[in-house]
C-alpha cells in the first residue's frame, strides 16, 4: 500500500497551503486516513483524522478552527487544509491509513500500518 503525500511548501505566516494524500483504493475494508507531522527536535504528533465508518473528523487542539481535512472518495484523495498558518506549524506532514483503528483511537500512530513519505511545510514569520 502506497500513500503519496503533497502540496507542502513554503508560506508566510497568515497563509495556507492544501496538502493531498492519494490514499489507497476503495478494498473490502475501508481505510482510515490520518495526517501527522514531525517538527524538528520533536516528536511525531497527531494532526487530524476521519474515521472511516463513522465519518467523525477529529483534529488536534492545534489545528482546530485553522485546518480543515476533508476527503475525495471518487479520486481516492484525503486533503488538509491549513490556514492561519504560524511558525509552530512548520513541519513534515505525514498521511498514514489504517482499515483497523477505531474511532476513539484515532491519534495513535501504532493504529496506522501505511505511512506516506512526508512533505514540508515551512511557515516564515
Amino acid at each position: 500500500v502506497q500513500l503519496q503525500a503533497s502540496g507542502g511548501g513554503s508560506v508566510q505566516a497568515g497563509g495556507s497551503l492544501r496538502l493531498s494524500c492519494s490514499a489507497p483504493g476503495r478494498t473490502r475494508h475501508p481505510w482510515t486516513v490520518a495526517w501527522f507531522r514531525q517538527s524538528p527536535g520533536m516528536d511525531r504528533e497527531f494532526v487530524a483524522a476521519m474515521h472511516r465508518s463513522a465519518g467523525r473528523i477529529s483534529y488536534a487542539d492545534s489545528a482546530k478552527g485553522r485546518f480543515a481535512y476533508s476527503r475525495d472518495t471518487a479520486r481516492n484523495t484525503v486533503y488538509l487544509q491549513m490556514n492561519s498558518l504560524t511558525p509552530e506549524d512548520t513541519a513534515v506532514y505525514y498521511c498514514a491509513a489504517s482499515h483497523s483503528v477505531i474511532s476513539s483511537n484515532l491519534a495513535a500512530q501504532t493504529a496506522y500500518a501505511y505511512w506516506g513519505q512526508g512533505t514540508q511545510v515551512t511557515v516564515s514569520s
